[in-house]
């Protein structure tokens, strides 16, 4: 559910969905962390960048996510907003976290590069 605002905004293409994520509350699926812009040409009626949106969707559909995301301990994520006949969609997917070990291994990459760009940088 969007405000008209958030709309004429969403329709320049400036949101931001990088920190973004789905929970499932009361048997309605809401969109958290989402951030649309102020639209540039409101007024004081524009809306918070960042608020909780809630998501229209079929009973159905929320009932597989309910299940996906309770029982199987899977994240809600949403991968892309389009329009489609003038209504603006969100493409959902479920993601399962990192264990600890992924986690290791990448930090270790991660300082591996870093201690490379500086053993470079001293050349």
């Amino acid at each position: 559910m969007l405000t008209g605002t958030e709309i004429k905004s969403l329709r320049t293409g400036q949101a931001n969905m990088s920190d973004s994520y789905g929970v499932v509350r009361d048997g309605e699926v809401f969109l958290l962390n989402l951030h649309i812009p102020p639209y540039e040409q409101g007024n004081q009626f524009n809306h918070d960048p960042t608020r909780t949106r809630k998501l229209l969707l079929h009973k159905k559909e929320i009932k597989k996510m309910i299940g996906a995301v309770e029982r199987q301990g899977l994240t809600l994520i949403p991968l892309e907003l389009y329009f489609k006949r003038g209504k603006a969609k969100v493409a959902l997917a479920l993601g399962k976290g990192k264990k600890l070990h992924d986690k290791r291994a990448d930090e270790k990459k991660r300082d591996d590069q870093r201690e490379m760009a500086r053993a470079f940088r001293a050349r």
